[in-house]
């Protein structure tokens, strides 16, 4: 099928409305704070390195996808962000207005299928030198998208999609590259994670900044995360490690996958776990777009590691464990 792009790159409507109740999440504020934690929650605190994951499901999509970024699964549809890269990004030998690397040029994409994934639309997402979304999420009426520069340390703009109408709004813009957010439906706040998911915000709707917090974690790069009840979430991400010499050096990284549960109350992570499956073109699972849901003491786990011109292309994996509870 071939795609229908919408540009949405200009005219839209910089949005400044007070928060309004998530459809499918009940109202903001103490009473979903003050609720049990959910199943994920308390399945995710059984895993441990040795849980046995298994590739049940494996969906190859058939239309470009470049370098994939963010998931998202919004009732007969998924949503799949990427950036095309047009002209890379080049280090500066020092740094420059405060920038260590050239901004490139590439296009922002977030990519609308039906659960078969076949591409509906294909929205552009982006301005001028910011064109990298990132990590993805649906909170029962829009899916939340952050668009930065592909450079630590610049700006970004974040955008909402209605999943149904596919209508898109520019919320507001930000300093500093985040490349990942989610929803807080205890609070109604959003949270990012800038660059290396070294540091955390927080901010209303209108992007006031709430707070700030620096990741004590060092273990993994969060690349996608989803609000899991309450006041909690749960990112996937990778750290890429140099080999030994003999293995190639800093030339030849090794790819450590993890998943983490991160309290957005005490900002402390309450479990952090290695993933190691790979993809067909070689990567760990959990490098980019992730997503886990529970069933009883079943984990399901969607991931879609795999550039467009990598392998076999991008696929969705679906990833089943069961788990035996301590």
């Amino acid at each position: 099928m071939n795609p229908i792009k919408l540009a949405l790159v200009a005219g839209l409507t910089l949005v400044a409305a007070a928060p309004a109740a998530v459809a499918g999440a009940g109202t903001h504020g103490p009473a979903d704070h003050r609720s049990r934690d959910s199943a994920l929650v308390k399945t995710f605190g059984a895993v441990d390195r040795g849980t046995q994951w298994r590739l049940v499901d494996k969906m190859r999509l058939d239309f470009p996808t470049f370098h994939t970024e963010g998931i998202a699964f919004a009732g007969d549809r998924i949503f799949l962000s990427a950036v095309e890269i047009l002209e890379p990004t080049v280090t500066y030998p020092t740094p420059v207005d405060g920038y260590d690397r050239s901004p490139g040029k590439g296009v922002g994409h977030v990519f609308v299928m039906d659960r078969q994934g076949r591409l509906e639309k294909d929205i552009v997402l982006g301005e001028g030198d910011a064109y990298h979304p990132g990590g993805i999420e649906f909170d029962g009426k829009d899916v939340w998208v952050p668009v930065a520069e592909y450079r630590p340390n610049s700006r970004s703009i974040v955008y909402r999609v209605d999943a149904e109408s596919l209508r898109v709004r520019k919320q507001f813009e930000v300093d500093d590259h985040f490349g990942g957010i989610v929803l807080d439906k205890s609070t109604g706040h959003l949270v990012g994670n800038t660059w290396g998911s070294r540091r955390f915000a927080e901010w209303d709707r209108r992007g006031r900044q709430l707070s700030t917090w620096a990741n004590t974690s060092f273990f993994v790069d969060y690349q996608d995360c989803q609000y899991v009840p309450a006041g909690k979430m749960l990112c996937g991400g990778v750290a890429n490690l140099p080999q030994t010499p003999s293995a190639g050096g800093p030339a030849a990284t090794y790819e450590l996958g993890g998943l983490a549960l991160i309290d957005l109350r005490s900002h402390r992570v309450l479990r952090e776990v290695p993933l190691q499956q790979w993809s067909t073109a070689g990567h760990v699972v959990t490098r980019n777009p992730v997503k886990v849901t529970a069933d009883g003491a079943s984990l399901t786990m969607r991931v879609a590691p795999d550039n467009g011109e990598e392998g076999n292309g991008t696929e969705i994996l679906t990833y089943r464990a069961t788990i035996q509870k301590k």
